[in-house]
């Protein structure tokens, strides 16, 4: 688990844009979040020290087993999340917005309560 909201972001972002695109580049994790290409690349620096990402040497990001498994949950939770809110009432664009927050600081237990109720009601 990554203790760093920073970093979860960055892994939900390469884990959404390998979904779109053949490859993902540190350029292409940058146009996404609109962040300078200096502070990506910094990032994606630590992602790899950490184990989280692997970077070919045409710069191509990729996520190792733990990286990806980070990603996934934080995705879930950004999905769940925004569909919950969604289906109160909230605009999605909000809905996003607010989740982008929650996903982050949301414990497993709260989330998991969340994710039974949502199939209860046939939400996600």
């Amino acid at each position: 688990m990554v203790n760093n909201e920073s970093a979860e972001n960055y892994l939900e972002t390469i884990l959404i844009l390998s979904k779109r695109l053949p490859v993902v580049r540190s350029v292409d994790v940058a146009n996404e979040l609109g962040f300078k290409k200096s502070s990506v690349s910094i990032a994606m620096k630590n992602l790899r020290e950490k184990g989280h990402i692997t970077v070919s040497d045409a710069g191509f990001i990729f996520l190792t087993d733990t990286g990806r498994a980070i990603a996934d949950m934080i995705y879930e939770r950004h999905e769940s999340i925004t569909a919950f809110f969604v289906s109160l009432g909230v605009p999605e664009a909000i809905a996003a917005e607010d989740a982008c927050r929650i996903e982050h600081v949301i414990s497993p237990e709260s989330f998991s309560a969340l994710k039974n109720y949502l199939k209860k009601q046939n939400t996600i």
